[in-house]
């Protein structure tokens, strides 16, 4: 009789996206079953052979009462399916279905894949780092997506040591996110196309890359293009298409199939207040184009700061137009060496097969925990 897992998430469409090969790997040895909102991909999900069961989170919320509901749900759930493993991901299910496996005493692994907003307050952290603290107290594993969000939670006693991994994020697909010179870009014009991909929000940059591009655009007109693809928050609708009115950026909306604007891209920009690991960096440099973005954990890791791209001081406007305006100085040339240097950069440690491989050996049971005296490392930085 297989084994099972059970797989807890907020967001079906995100698992799929970075979290689709690991799947494909768990599903050669155990049932897979899978509790997520459905916002896309649970049909592929299907067809590969999970089991799925649409579960409501309110992802952003801090309601008692919504979160108990999901915490009876789990309860639930966990009792029906009575899995052998279960992992989660996010912070809802990480902590809610935490709390039901370690009270029915159910080996599960937990992803933290970034602070976020939640740790940016400091009565809502010290909440939240309360709950984490409980529901980690049987934990297996915590798998982190840098050192420093790792260093956090030890710092904070969060965890203990011993139950820390890090890995190098999700990794990225290197087959699906090829290497694409600059010479097939398919741009229709010559200016310079810089690329901004993911939700528009406050937390992300969105203000210093706007102010940043209004500069850039006034000193190189139409020389200088931004690209934005992804959906916004509702208080940055009329700041997009006031820049968009403006002939200094061309707004794509949200995009399924990335890849055709990273190819476009002459260098790809994320100036983000805080990340787990930026899946863009990885994909962006996997395809061969030098990225700008905050010198922060989770953005930094994908950087070869000078050779495959450019780091820059986080709320920074006035230092994010100097790293764009170094860029758009550059010859295609000089671009296209920073993106071969990024390419090799993914190449040697963001491999999703290898990440993939390390997970789920962990799953499995073998000790990847690394910690060399009170520094965390990176599994690459292992020999």
């Amino acid at each position: 009789m297989s084994k099972k897992i059970l797989i807890i998430t907020n967001h079906s469409y995100m698992l799929y996206q970075f979290r689709k090969e690991f799947i494909e790997k768990l599903l050669e040895e155990y049932d897979v079953t899978l509790s997520m909102p459905f916002v896309g991909h649970e049909d592929e999900f299907a067809k590969m052979g999970c089991r799925c069961v649409e579960t409501e989170v309110d992802r952003r919320g801090i309601n008692p009462v919504t979160d108990f509901k999901l915490l009876q749900f789990y309860h639930k759930l966990i009792k029906n399916e009575k899995p052998d493993k279960v992992i989660t991901y996010s912070i809802k299910p990480n902590i809610y279905a935490g709390l039901v496996c370690s009270h029915k005493k159910i080996p599960y692994y937990a992803n933290v894949q970034g602070l976020g907003t939640a740790f940016q307050k400091k009565l809502l952290s010290q909440f939240v780092g309360l709950l984490y603290k409980t529901a980690f107290r049987k934990v297996k594993a915590v798998l982190f997506e840098n050192s420093k969000n790792a260093q956090e939670f030890l710092d904070r006693k969060l965890v203990a040591r011993n139950k820390i991994v890090v890995l190098n994020g999700a990794g990225v697909n290197l087959a699906h996110y090829s290497y694409q010179p600059f010479s097939v870009s398919g741009k229709s014009d010559r200016s310079i196309h810089f690329l901004y991909l993911g939700r528009i929000m406050k937390e992300k940059g969105i203000d210093e890359l706007f102010d940043a591009m209004r500069k850039l655009h006034d000193e190189y007109g139409d020389r200088v293009v931004l690209d934005i693809v992804g959906f916004f928050e509702d208080e940055y609708k009329d700041a997009v298409e006031k820049i968009v009115e403006d002939n200094i950026a061309v707004f794509h909306g949200f995009q399924e199939e990335t890849r055709p604007y990273y190819t476009m891209a002459d260098c790809v920009v994320l100036p983000s207040y805080h990340e787990g690991m930026s899946n863009v960096l990885l994909e962006a440099s996997a395809m061969g184009r030098p990225v700008i973005t905050s010198d922060i954990p989770g953005c930094r890791e994908a950087v070869e700061d000078g050779k495959s791209g450019y780091l820059c001081e986080v709320k920074n406007a006035d230092m994010l137009y100097e790293k764009m305006k170094q860029m758009a100085d550059k010859s295609v040339e000089e671009r296209e060496a920073m993106g071969r240097c990024a390419r090799k950069r993914m190449e040697e440690m963001f491999d999703k097969k290898r990440i993939v491989e390390q997970t789920v050996e962990i799953i499995g049971g073998k000790d990847y925990r690394q910690l060399v005296g009170e520094k965390i490392c990176f599994q690459t930085d292992i020999s």
